[in-house]
């Protein structure tokens, strides 16, 4: 079965049409789904648009602040209270996954310490996603390039925390991107952990622009093994076009049209 493709469009804006036009125009190339980065006010509006046009809303993110995370214990009755928040709202608008974030490293934390508040952290909210049915997704990133000092940065340590704890409603975000930049292997990771990927995102490596053929990333062979290893979810295309966007799009979709 083909991988289902979302676009992640707030990374490309300023859009070079009204929003309509946009996901129309995305839903005729075949995408299967658009995604944001964080609610707002125009949040109902942007779900009843993709509904409209045959598309899911993928993602968002679940809380606030990347650089302070799951990782701050002190930090815990926030986030919990704001991931209930962001639950209910993914359930209200049939959203499959929200993006959970691990915060940046702090000092006087061993990486062990950290691993565990994350899981904690999770492990207090599991039980909620799992009754309403919505993934929580903890993103992977880049600390050499894009967001020095955040502390889910490799494969394994993202996946040691889902694994603690041990739910089916609790994954990472496998960033191709990122990942690509701080470790390479990624058909092998991918295809060894797949049941504990909740989303994809991708962008051509260097520069995260289109993932054609001047970046390094082979997107075609990764996404051929995504297909193969049974993935179901959303694959989100999240670049910034140095040319046409809709040309940029096509081709991604194209590349990653694999199954």
């Amino acid at each position: 079965m083909p991988i289902k493709q979302s676009v992640c469009y707030p990374m490309m804006a300023p859009l070079p049409v009204p929003l309509e036009e946009f996901v129309s125009r995305v839903a005729a190339m075949g995408f299967a789904a658009i995604e944001i980065w964080k609610p707002d006010e125009t949040f109902p509006q942007i779900a009843a648009l993709a509904h409209r046009h045959g598309l899911v809303l993928a993602s968002f993110s679940g809380h606030d602040s990347l650089s302070n995370g799951l990782n701050n214990p002190q930090e815990h009755d926030r986030i919990v209270a704001e991931l209930r928040s962001s639950i209910d709202l993914a359930a209200q608008y049939r959203v499959p996954g929200i993006i959970c974030f691990s915060g940046n490293i702090l000092p006087e934390q061993t990486e062990e310490e950290a691993i565990e508040h994350c899981a904690a952290g999770l492990r207090r909210i599991a039980p909620y996603a799992e009754e309403k049915g919505v993934n929580l997704n903890l993103e992977l990133l880049n600390s050499k390039v894009d967001h020095p000092g955040y502390q889910c940065d490799y494969s394994a340590w993202g996946l040691e925390v889902v694994e603690r704890v041990n739910s089916p409603r609790v994954k990472v975000l496998y960033d191709i991107y990122h990942m690509q930049i701080m470790e390479g292997n990624l058909i092998q990771t991918i295809t060894e952990n797949i049941q504990w990927i909740g989303h994809f995102h991708t962008a051509g490596v260097p520069g995260r622009h289109e993932i054609d053929d001047t970046q390094e990333i082979n997107y075609a062979g990764v996404c051929r093994a995504i297909a193969a290893a049974g993935y179901d979810l959303y694959l989100g295309h999240e670049f910034r076009p140095k040319g046409d966007l809709f040309a940029a799009l096509k081709q991604a979709y194209d590349i990653c049209n694999q199954g």
